[in-house]
């Protein structure tokens, strides 16, 4: 091993002042390695939401009986808890990953060179989104698995996964100034699609509130509507997004829009599909655990590949550092 550098009381003061631009003076990234770091950042949150949701199918949603601590008396489970204990306490800990996970692309962001604010930025709001889903969630716990607490916290991990997505992407292009590679109609007809996918995931919650798998065994409350007629209007809205899907997929044709903007809808289309798939037999099978999961984290890739098409639908191209001019030599000796 080489010798350790000195660290001098100004290196600690200014690593305590601002830890950050310390670590950017002393550490350069790649840029594979920032859109690595915003990529796991992804991955994170969808495994959060599935785990979420691994804590609902077990039935373990109160298996930690208070927030934050797991019981009155102690911060993790007990010897005498059990598997649901356990389960809970596990997702609470990949909280921590999820904020590990955040932390790393806000690190690689800032410390890249040149640095781009904006990125930062977005690893900055992906980590309040994650704190304020974290008080949610306790929230979550302390009015006994609330259904309308319960599916505020799956839309706002909704939302978590469109800043990493977002920011995913950001870190594969440039600064420029954004370019649209399809018309105005086109980019309208998307934010439709955008809206019908919303309100897609949103009735899928209310799905979920008002259906099996409360999340415990004890008499926890229920959304008090028709679980038949809420997953029609689901499974309606559902064939909405496809339609639209396919439509703005001949539009894109129709145009001869840039091959990515039709791949991504050909995506989004792939996907749907699956989920659609997976809905029906879960729905005539009455909603086995396994099922159930599937589909979550099938809502998850409906919701990224939503995005993507949004995201596709411009570009943005990397920004030319300026050069300062050189003084002519000639003028300089007059």
């Amino acid at each position: 091993m080489g010798p350790m550098p000195n660290v001098t009381r100004a290196d600690v003061a200014q690593a305590v002042r601002n830890p950050l631009a310390f670590i950017a003076e002393r550490w350069t990234p790649s840029p594979r390695t920032v859109q690595r770091a915003a990529l796991i950042a992804v991955v994170m949150a969808v495994v959060i939401v599935v785990t979420g949701g691994a804590v609902r199918l077990t039935g373990s949603g109160l298996g930690c009986p208070t927030w934050p601590k797991c019981t009155d008396q102690s911060l993790t489970p007990t010897g005498e808890m059990n598997f649901h204990s356990a389960v809970e306490f596990g997702n609470r800990m990949l909280t921590y990953v999820l904020c590990a996970a955040v932390g790393w692309a806000i690190i690689a962001a800032r410390a890249a060179s040149p640095w781009r604010r904006s990125v930062t930025r977005l690893g900055w709001i992906q980590f309040w989104i994650v704190m304020g889903n974290a008080v949610l969630g306790g929230i979550v716990v302390l009015v006994g698995l609330n259904p309308y607490t319960v599916a505020a916290h799956f839309l706002l991990s909704t939302a978590l996964l469109t800043v990493a997505m977002t920011t995913w992407q950001r870190t594969r292009e440039g600064d420029g100034e954004p370019r649209p590679l399809v018309g105005k109609a086109v980019v309208q007809l998307t934010w439709l699609l955008v809206v019908a996918a919303g309100a897609l995931v949103a009735v899928g919650t209310v799905v979920t509130g008002a259906g099996r798998h409360a999340g415990d065994s004890s008499d926890v409350e229920r959304i008090p509507l028709n679980w038949t007629m809420i997953s029609q209007l689901h499974a309606d809205l559902a064939w909405v997004v496809v339609a639209l899907t396919v439509a703005l997929w001949f539009v894109l044709k129709a145009v001869d829009a840039p091959v990515g903007p039709r791949n991504r809808a050909r995506d989004l289309f792939l996907v749907l599909m699956s989920q659609g798939i997976i809905g029906y037999i879960q729905y005539f099978t009455k909603t086995p655990e396994a099922l159930v999961a599937l589909h979550m984290l099938g809502s998850c890739l409906v919701w990224i590949a939503v995005v993507r098409v949004l995201l596709s639908l411009r570009e943005r191209p990397e920004v030319a550092a300026s050069v300062p001019a050189q003084s002519d030599p000639a003028l300089t000796r007059a």
